[in-house]
């Protein structure tokens, strides 16, 4: 393999521990400092004189297109990231580079495809969303000025993780705080001091974006990175972009029906509830980002260390890996659970002065947040069959759990219970998506690690 100058650890010796807290420690604080960038527009938003409740409600459409971008980041992206860590782990950095600029390669052509389609479509789009007359012209203004940095979104989102699969977690960290504190800066005043309201927002969030995309552009292509991006690399080859893809549909899925979920639960509010009870789940959707922001932040820095030496062919590091993994996530989630239960006026108070709508979120915030105590088990099994690879698997676990059984539950429901049954759907299917992980996850995990340790026998067998 090629020497390079990174400081990156190495995946393959020392204690687990030691590796899980130096590579999710930055992950977790890159994860959250990224969701600040929509977190905190939405905190100013909801802040502004007067229009405040009806500007966040706006703005809360606009997610649904602000995730199906970040879903086809997670295609390339994360789909590609274990894998190129499996190709270190296996000393094969060429293949490693050509994984990485396949997949700027197809981020960059789904950019341009994206922004045309979603500026063409916008209106429509946003009014089958649950878009009233009160609350199209503000997700429309967010969205105009938004969609001007797909590419640094996809950019950003879809090469980050191959900084952090090469155990460069800190780098990935640094990436998002660049532009996350900038963000911060330019909100009050494009948003207050210069009168732009939600425009100002999210003009903020694309220069911030864009000069995320310049810091990771700068480290892959530099001498520090041991996967580097290099331009004869940065091309279509249908074999890579294939298995890139094969891996990456389960994290696509996971966040494509997100934005499919979010669509679906904003028309049941607004047919039994209205524009306040669309208000609701945009405040819910951001208390509950509170939690699974830094959860995948550390599930996917840890997701390296089991991809590296599942190809290294060390498979109890990879077990020790996974338990450790599985008991702290669930741990994490019980909590959390139970600090929303107990006090949901302090998660919705960051982000509403309305009372009439922070009265009308608390009940639906401890209906909807009720499966999350148990939703570690599912995010670390998720990750741990993408990080080895396992596509077909990982794939029903992302479909179960939302397209389902959430996305029919968030249908039917309400037509027994009101706006009550759309906040019930997140719960059951939470409840339900867990034990079928679980099972999968008995059933396959040993087989998996059988299966590798045959491989490698027959390889030991050949080479001699």
């Amino acid at each position: 393999m090629k020497q390079s100058r990174s400081a990156a650890p190495d995946l393959g010796q020392g204690s687990i521990g030691r590796l899980m807290l130096r590579l999710a420690l930055p992950s977790v604080v890159a994860q959250t400092i990224n969701m600040l960038y929509n977190m905190v527009d939405r905190m100013y938003i909801g802040s502004i004189e007067g229009v405040g409740a009806y500007a966040l409600t706006g703005v809360g459409l606009t997610f649904p297109i602000i995730t199906l971008i970040s879903a086809f980041a997670s295609l390339f992206g994360a789909g590609g990231a274990p894998l190129a860590s499996i190709k270190l782990g296996e000393g094969r950095q060429d293949g490693a580079e050509r994984i990485l600029g396949a997949s700027a390669f197809m981020l960059l052509c789904t950019s341009a495809t994206l922004m045309a389609v979603f500026y063409a479509f916008m209106a429509p789009l946003l009014t089958a969303f649950g878009a009233s007359e009160n609350t199209l012209p503000y997700a429309r203004d967010y969205l105009t000025v938004y969609l001007l940095g797909t590419a640094f979104v996809q950019l950003v989102l879809g090469l980050n993780p191959y900084i952090t699969a090469q155990g460069s977690a800190r780098e990935a960290m640094l990436s998002v705080l660049i532009g996350a504190v900038l963000n911060i800066a330019l909100d009050p005043l494009f948003i207050f001091a210069l009168g732009m309201g939600v425009r100002g927002a999210a003009l903020a969030t694309v220069i911030s974006q864009g000069v995320s995309c310049l810091w990771v552009l700068s480290f892959l292509a530099g001498n520090r990175s041991r996967i580097r991006l290099r331009a004869d690399c940065v091309r279509f080859c249908w074999p890579i972009v294939r298995s890139i893809t094969a891996l990456g549909v389960s994290p696509f899925t996971m966040v494509f029906t997100e934005s499919a979920v979010q669509v679906v639960l904003n028309r049941g509010m607004m047919t039994y509830g209205g524009d306040m009870y669309v208000g609701t789940m945009t405040i819910i959707g951001s208390v509950v980002q509170l939690f699974t922001t830094p959860l995948m932040g550390y599930t996917n820095g840890v997701q390296p260390l089991m991809s590296f030496n599942y190809g290294a062919g060390k498979l109890d590091r990879v077990r020790k890996t996974f338990r450790a993994l599985l008991l702290s996530t669930l741990a994490f989630t019980m909590t959390y659970c139970a600090l929303i239960e107990l006090f949901p006026r302090a998660f919705i108070g960051l982000f509403t002065r309305d009372e009439a709508l922070a009265e009308l979120t608390v009940r639906g915030l401890r209906i909807y947040a009720a499966g999350l105590c148990i939703f570690g088990v599912q995010n670390a099994t998720q990750s741990m069959f993408v990080g080895l690879g396992q596509a077909k698997i990982s794939l029903v676990i992302a479909v179960m759990r939302k397209v389902v059984l959430l996305i029919p539950l968030a249908i039917v429901l309400p037509r027994f219970f009101g706006v009550t049954g759309v906040y019930l759907a997140e719960p059951i299917a939470d409840v339900t998506s867990v034990a079928i992980a679980t099972t999968l996850m008995l059933l396959n995990f040993e087989k998996i690690l059988s299966r590798r340790q045959q491989e490698l026998s027959h390889a030991a067998q050949s080479g001699a």
